[in-house]
């Protein structure tokens, strides 16, 4: 398989997540948008590593991961919480930073 199959992959992908980060009212819908967004990169980060022999990208892609279920863990705790305050998880309703 050609690079430009993983690179043309990575942008659907990529394309999809933007896609549902930008339309979805639901933050645990940004949140999915969002990891298919990083997931796009940690495909490019493979096929880079893959096809230039290197393992710096598989190592890089492994921190991402981390970093990424961190994140999420994070994020759905912040969910949680707002869902337990306001009783809605819709962005539009969330306005407790708003000065």
């Amino acid at each position: 398989m050609a690079l430009s199959a993983y690179l043309v992959l990575a942008a659907v992908v990529f394309a999809i997540g933007l896609f549902g980060v930008i339309t979805r009212r639901n933050t645990v819908g940004m949140l999915l948008g969002i990891e298919l967004m990083l997931n796009a990169v940690n495909i490019n980060f493979v096929a880079f590593g893959r096809f230039h022999g290197d393992t710096d990208g598989m190592v890089f892609t492994l921190f991402a991961i981390s970093v990424t279920v961190a994140e999420v863990a994070l994020g759905l705790a912040i969910v949680i919480l707002l869902f337990r305050t306001r009783r809605t998880v819709l962005a539009d309703h969330i306005d407790l930073l708003k000065g």
